[in-house]
């Protein structure tokens, strides 16, 4: 099996050798499903770079003592729609949908929730909490900070995280609209994909250690950094530098976070910073009642006629038309639920060393 192939998983097989890895580390049983169900749905969903390709991080972090497989996680303030909640530094893939569900709860009863959180770690996808939004017929939002970086608009060095953001709105008869986007050019995890595979970038996604764009991985990793959505200002970069600042605000400022270059970070390689200006990573939810607003059956027919009509626009030359945003990862959640995972040789050969450390079978 060459570097660049891909063996196929069911995604039972991972889940189960996920769930039973956190135990192993100290992770209650019922946290351990919940993370491991966090990392399958990135899996499921084609997002490569945030499903089993991540439990290294977490295993190396949870068995250094770098991240508490058992918080307390604790609700510090809050109103009838807003709480700040602090993760006691959990797993932000438990951390994460307990406080979604705050949020969730809050919005059924107030018409909205709010929840900015602090002294927390890596939540997974952000698709993943808006899409159990979407169950109890509620719009969501996600997003969080995350280890430097990307380059602010004209800088030279890593000062911002990915900071993704999502949201969603279900349908009637259509499939949902899920927006899950970063605010950088590209997620750093396929920077990590395309390196893992010996394959060039695109220009536009990074710049080396001299603030010089280029098309080698290896020298994003090695001293450069990301750059903002839309690359450069005549592409638009200020506006992907304003909603990572965004991010940081909600996620960080507002719930007593690490923000900007200051977020401590996920995997062992990347640089500790220098000072805390806070509390772990921040994350940020929100929750709202569409019936507060409009009745709910009135809103999907209208998210379903929106979708229709966006599907029957003329496609561009060489191309099948637009697409919604949610329809490549559930078209790959299809597929990957009937055909398998598939992971490359390097994460393979991660997963084999978790289970030769941990005594737990894989493959």
């Amino acid at each position: 099996m060459a570097d660049t192939e891909a063996k196929l998983f069911h995604i039972e097989i991972l889940r189960e050798f996920s769930t039973r890895v956190f135990v192993h580390l100290g992770v209650p049983k019922s946290d351990a499903m919940q993370a491991a169900d966090v990392l399958a749905s990135a899996d499921l969903r084609g997002v490569d770079s945030h499903g089993v390709a991540r439990l290294r991080s977490y295993f190396d972090m949870l068995s250094m003592g770098r991240i508490n497989p058992q918080p307390k996680i604790e609700l510090v303030s809050s109103t009838l729609s807003t709480a700040t909640v602090d993760g006691d530094n959990g797993l932000g893939l438990v951390v994460g949908p307990q406080a979604n569900r705050i949020a969730m709860d809050m919005a059924e009863k107030a018409g909205s929730g709010w929840v900015s959180v602090r002294n927390t770690n890596h939540f997974g996808i952000a698709a993943y909490y808006v899409l159990e939004a979407l169950e109890r017929d509620l719009i969501g939002w996600a997003m969080t900070n995350s280890t430097k970086m990307v380059a602010p608009l004209w800088g030279a060095e890593r000062m911002l995280g990915t900071n993704p953001i999502s949201i969603a709105f279900p349908g009637k008869e259509e499939p949902p609209i899920v927006i899950d986007i970063a605010t950088c050019a590209v997620a750093y995890g396929k920077i990590e994909m395309a390196r893992r595979k010996g394959e060039s970038i695109p220009s536009g996604w990074g710049i080396d250690s001299e603030g010089l764009v280029t098309t080698d991985p290896d020298a994003v990793v090695a001293g450069g950094a990301l750059l903002p959505l839309g690359s450069d200002r005549e592409r638009g970069g200020h506006k992907g530098y304003a909603l990572a600042i965004m991010v940081d605000m909600l996620s960080c400022v507002l719930s007593g976070a690490n923000w900007g270059p200051f977020a401590p970070p996920f995997a062992l390689r990347h640089e500790i910073p220098t000072r805390s200006v806070g509390k772990g990573i921040g994350h940020f939810f929100g929750a709202i009642r569409i019936d507060g607003f409009i009745e709910v059956d009135s809103f999907k027919r209208q998210v379903d006629d929106y979708i229709r009509v966006f599907r029957a626009t003329k496609p561009a030359p060489g191309t099948t038309g637009p697409l919604i945003p949610g329809d490549p990862e559930r078209q790959a959640e299809q597929l990957r639920r009937e055909q398998g995972v598939p992971l490359i040789l390097p994460i393979v050969q991660d997963l084999r060393d978790i289970s030769a450390k941990t005594g737990i079978p894989f493959d």
